[in-house]
């Protein structure tokens, strides 16, 4: 007789804060029913070690740079140049390699596997999930580079790709710009989404970095280690959200100098529309109006669909048309130059990636916390090949159709002698592409609101997930948490762009990635977790019992009565357990 035995007790791993309440009846190959906080059920309080900590090194950053900017610029410069020169490869290597990983989740065994109960379904609609994930995920950025990447790329084009102005030109500024906004930045987002999606609604655990860690770390993710990783987590979230609203400051500021003839508005404008602005999210953050800020985010999408229609009718259709297929096709065949491109192959290389490709990861890292937790709260009942799917394809499709309209018309106007120009005065760009065309005025000002808007929706979210971190994963942390955290995002937007000086720009950039160097190897830390993870979940251990089982049966069968038995299952009468047990047909049987 052939069965198989419930694994010892000791070789289960012991419960912690925030895991799931172990059941001692329940074989592991049985969905278990996780608790929500813990063993105790309770609120999480402040972690006053993590608040303190961060909240104090955000201060001194703050007094830092409004009372010594130059300083804080000379050392923010000198941190990039050893940056660059000791970690640009990790940054590379890491997000080429996250896009494999993904897919290779996706498409392994684990890919069944449910981000909730067996069986659940999922929360919210495919087209509404998509909807708020793209929203999260993009934003500012799509406004402010929708236009400037691919003609900047395209006056001035990557190192190694040739001249400018022609039709390889073309190819390669739009291969370039997807490398930068599709499946790279989607996997990287992918990875932590997955973790905290998992273990909060698989596992039971809060949602925080750290209690991702557990199985890599075990109980250190609930002690100093763990700590220590929700801090980061805090440290990225706060200058990526802050890069963001520096780049939404900067082109709001060239609206208003274009649209209202302001004439040339310098950084202490900027740090005033930062100012009001910041008052909008932070109001919004503590209103606790759901409903309010769905509706300004579905007014958002409609308006950013709206003005993407207009520019493709009233611009080259029939170039934009025919830029789609042309760009897919150089991302694909520019791809392993571009994801193997480093600093070796010279300083004007490490330049370009300095201000491009390292800077974006850097960025998409640094918003990994915010949209990781946001994008796994959206996609609870998901199986993870779903999930990969979506968050992979679906928003790189949309960014595809995006950068090919807004590119697409920048290009063509600079092609018929138009100067939209190229890296300098980025935040125009988008603004002379629309004087070009009808109601010029109009859309410049659907713009600015957009903006408006993306600033609003996402440094609202992004507070609520520094407080959230702050206190111990609670989905709603107090207002004072949330209020603190909304204003020094704005805070620290504003020391950004005035540790940059005139090039306000390269002050986010520079900041940005010296700021997300650690987070690197806290990500990487998440895909050895998860698939740790992975590997002991009910889904995989009940593949593996059903093949041992059914293996050890046959073997069994044949060997005990030839060609002629049955499989069926029945208690063993001395352990209790139950086996998977061969016996012989009786004539006539139909062996299947």
């Amino acid at each position: 007789m052939t069965s198989l035995q419930r694994p010892p007790s000791d070789s289960l791993s012991s419960p912690s804060v925030g895991s799931p309440i172990p059941q001692p009846d329940t074989h592991p190959v049985l969905d278990v029913e996780q608790s929500s906080y813990g063993p105790d059920g309770a609120h999480p309080r402040l972690d006053r070690l993590v608040f303190g900590v961060t909240a104090g090194v955000s201060l001194a950053f703050l007094a830092w740079g409004f009372f010594g900017t130059d300083s804080l610029g000379d050392v923010s410069a000198e941190s990039l140049a050893w940056t660059m020169r000791n970690t640009g490869w990790l940054f590379v290597l890491t997000a080429s390699a996250l896009v494999v990983f993904v897919i290779w989740l996706a498409m392994s065994k684990y890919g069944a596997i449910t981000l909730g109960h067996d069986g659940e379904q999922p929360e919210f609609r495919t087209i509404s999930w998509i909807s708020m994930m793209f929203s999260a995920g993009m934003g500012i950025g799509l406004m402010f580079y929708g236009v400037s990447e691919p003609v900047s790329h395209f006056v001035t084009p990557p190192p190694g790709t040739g001249d400018s102005g022609g039709s390889e030109a073309v190819q390669h500024a739009m291969a370039t710009t997807l490398f930068h906004w599709t499946l790279h930045p989607w996997a990287i987002y992918a990875v932590v989404g997955l973790a905290i999606a998992y273990g909060v609604y698989r596992k039971g655990r809060l949602q925080l970095i750290s209690a991702a860690f557990e199985p890599l770390i075990g109980k250190h993710a609930h002690g100093p280690g763990g700590k220590v990783i929700d801090m980061l987590a805090i440290f990225a979230t706060l200058f990526g959200s802050a890069a963001s609203l520096g780049l939404g400051a900067l082109q709001i500021r060239s609206g208003l100098e274009i649209v209202a003839g302001l004439g040339d508005l310098g950084n202490g404008f900027l740090v005033g529309i930062i100012a009001v602005l910041t008052v909008a999210f932070v109001a919004s953050a503590v209103s606790g109006v759901a409903k309010g800020i769905q509706w300004l985010s579905n007014i958002n999408m409609v308006l950013a669909v709206g003005l993407a229609a207009f520019v493709f009718i009233v611009g080259p259709t029939v170039f934009i048309l025919n830029l789609i297929p042309t760009s897919l096709g150089s991302y694909v065949g520019d791809l392993p130059m571009m994801a193997a491109r480093t600093g070796a192959e010279g300083q004007d290389t490490n330049e370009w990636l300095q201000g491009w490709t390292v800077f974006y990861w850097a960025w998409w890292l640094s918003w990994t916390p915010f949209v990781g937790m946001f994008i796994a709260r959206i996609s609870r009942g998901r199986t993870i090949r779903q999930f990969v799917t979506g968050v992979l394809l679906v928003p790189s499709l949309v960014s595809l159709v995006w950068f090919c309209i807004f590119g697409g018309a920048a290009i063509r106007l600079q092609q018929l002698g138009t100067d939209i120009g190229g890296a300098d005065g980025q935040e125009s760009q988008l603004f002379t592409t629309l004087e070009a065309y009808p109601a010029a005025t109009v859309a410049s000002v659907v713009v600015m609101v957009l903006v408006a808007i993306f600033f609003v929706s996402g440094a609202d979210a992004a507070s609520i997930v520094m407080g959230s971190l702050s206190e111990r994963g609670s989905p709603s942390p107090r207002r004072a948490t949330v209020i603190f955290w909304g204003v020094a995002t704005g805070a620290v937007a504003s020391v950004m762009l005035l540790a940059g000086g005139e090039d306000a720009l390269s002050g986010l950039q520079t900041m940005t990635i010296v700021a997300a160097v650690p987070f690197v190897l806290v990500v990487i830390g998440l895909c050895v977790s998860l698939v740790l993870d992975l590997r002991t979940d009910p889904v995989v251990v009940r593949r593996q019992y059903a093949v041992d089982a059914v293996e050890q049966a046959v073997i069994a069968g044949v060997t005990e009565h030839g060609d002629d038995f049955v499989i069926s299952v029945e208690a063993d009468p001395d352990t209790g357990s139950t086996p998977v047990a061969p016996t012989r047909t009786s004539p006539g049987d139909d062996p299947r």
